[in-house]
């Protein structure tokens, strides 16, 4: 869906961004990862033109961006900012409706569609005809990313999008995220500072550093094969978290025992992560749990195996 081939940036001597190449499948959240100054925000800010390349070629769905209006182009891609550029002198519905009126939506289709987004990002409809600075942090921000959807755009660009916002909001938000079927159709390029956000929001991660991207490759892809120092020495101090929102169960699936599904347990789907697992052990109170793959597919398991099966998994990883 988005390529981007060989593309620099330069202001004056500085190599803000210096010969990338990386590629986005269609419906793949890839994620910009970080220090500040590294060039991740410069390149987002490329792929819709707010930023023209020094050289280099972007291409969305097989066409040069450079070929479009930088207008039409813009009008066709969702982009949510980190302190989510709500105008404050427009109500929460007039800072939806910006996009459909540029686009010449009749109002019908407009409020339809106004009505859909809200109710499925958790905002009440009395908050239409309120102001920015009426909302709090994270209702701001479900705002900014209705506007953002509310033409059903292909691919969305998310510039640290939660990090405004406190870490229960931002909690909060990131499981919403990762259950709001809108974005599950879409292709996502998002940019973020924060290495837990990273690794637990994208497919795959492109890591850079001074401009260019150190390493590209899934969450377990950076742990488990890092490829080089840079790499191991960013992601060490919070490596066994990482481990358990990489890892998902699927990954364990041949490690763990069979067993058949009991009653009043709670039912996963092999695609959860051990993060989500554990928390389920924890908080929920399941003594054991059921994973089901492939609606065919049933495991049942203890804490105890679940541990056992990521200890197995990690010293294969390491021998490979």
């Amino acid at each position: 869906m988005i390529k981007v081939d060989g593309v620099s940036k330069h202001f004056g001597k500085i190599k803000a961004v210096d010969d990338i190449t990386f590629e986005v499948q269609e419906q793949e959240n890839l994620i910009l990862l970080g220090t500040s100054g590294c060039g991740k925000t410069t390149t987002l800010k490329m792929i819709n033109r707010l930023i023209e390349p020094t050289s280099g070629n972007i291409f969305i769905n097989g066409k040069n961006i450079a070929d479009e209006h930088p207008e039409t182009l813009r009008r066709s891609i969702g982009y949510v900012l980190q302190n989510n550029g709500l105008f404050p002198h427009y109500t929460v519905a007039e800072n939806i409706a910006i996009v459909p009126q540029l686009l010449n939506w009749d109002k019908k289709k407009t409020e339809k569609r106004l009505a859909e987004l809200m109710e499925k990002l958790h905002l009440s409809a009395d908050y239409r005809n309120v102001y920015p600075n009426e909302l709090s942090g994270g209702q701001q921000q479900r705002i900014g990313l209705a506007r953002a959807l509310v033409s059903n755009p292909p691919v969305l660009l998310m510039d640290e999008p939660f990090g405004a916002l406190d870490n229960v909001t931002r909690a909060n938000i990131h499981k919403e995220f990762k259950a709001l079927d809108e974005l599950k159709r879409k292709t996502i390029i998002m940019v973020t500072h924060d290495v837990q956000e990273a690794f637990e929001l994208g497919d795959r991660i492109c890591l850079m550093d001074k401009g260019k991207i150190i390493q590209s490759g899934t969450p377990a892809d950076l742990l488990f094969k890092p490829a080089n120092k840079f790499i191991k020495d960013f992601l060490k101090d919070q490596r066994l978290q990482l481990e358990f929102k990489a890892i998902r169960l699927t990954d364990l699936w041949d490690l763990l025992p069979d067993g058949h599904k009991q009653i009043n347990v709670s039912t996963l789907p092999a695609s959860t992560d051990l993060w989500a697992t554990l928390e389920t052990f924890r908080f929920a109170g399941a003594e054991t749990i059921t994973i089901s793959k492939n609606k065919n597919e049933i495991k049942t398991i203890v804490f105890e195996q679940l541990m056992s099966a990521f200890n197995q998994y990690k010293n294969k990883q390491a021998h490979e």
